[in-house]
Order: C-alpha cells, then structure tokens, then sequence
C-alpha cells in the first residue's frame, strides 16, 4: 500500500502597501490574533540558479527573505489565491480605484 504525499499549498496574496501592489507567494494564511491583521509565514521565491534577475522579485526577497511572519492589514488585501505553484513575485504601480475593505454606507441626512 503506498501512502502519497500531500503537498503543502502555496497561495498568491495581492495587497496593497504604500500605492504599491505587492504580489507574493506563502505557504501559511491565518487570521491574526491581532485584529484586523492577516498573517502571512513561510514567504516562497523562485530560484537564484535562473539567469534572469526580476528586480521586483529581488526587491521583495531583501525586503520579506529574512522576515518570519508578516502582518498585513485586512482592508489592504486584494485577494488570497491557492496556486499549484509559485509564480514571480513582484511589486507593481497601483492602477485605477482599489476600494479598501470594508466599505461603510455615506450616511444619510436627514
């Protein structure tokens, strides 16, 4: 009888830090004990053998590489995706509107 083994998910996180969309990949998602936090542990970027350096990617692993667990506000995220693999990791231009989460209704005058 063979017993196969279970791959450890890796989800992309895209959020919002300083008008910068940061796309990363982790192997760990939990709501934090602070409030309003999302943590983020076990950062995954791709290989130092490739011959092309992303600076974006380069950027992110000097920033996230020695960090154990980041905490990211809620109302920053974009969205969580589990992914079969890691993709590049990368910092981009925040484009157009990103409405934070939750949004609260205008209040109505009277």
């Amino acid at each position: 009888m063979s017993v196969m083994a279970v791959e450890e998910p890796i989800y992309r996180v895209v959020f919002v830090n300083q008008d910068k969309v940061y796309e990363l990949y982790v192997r760990h998602v939990y709501q934090s004990d602070l409030w309003g936090f999302l943590e983020l542990e076990g950062f995954v970027f791709g290989s130092r053998t490739e011959l092309l350096v992303d600076p974006s990617e380069e950027k992110l692993r000097q920033q996230f590489g020695e960090v154990k667990r980041t905490y990211v506000p809620m109302h920053a995220v974009i969205r969580i995706d589990e992914v079969r693999q890691s993709g590049v990791a990368k910092i981009s231009e925040a484009k157009g509107t990103i409405t934070p989460f939750p949004v609260m209704p205008p209040k109505k005058s009277t």
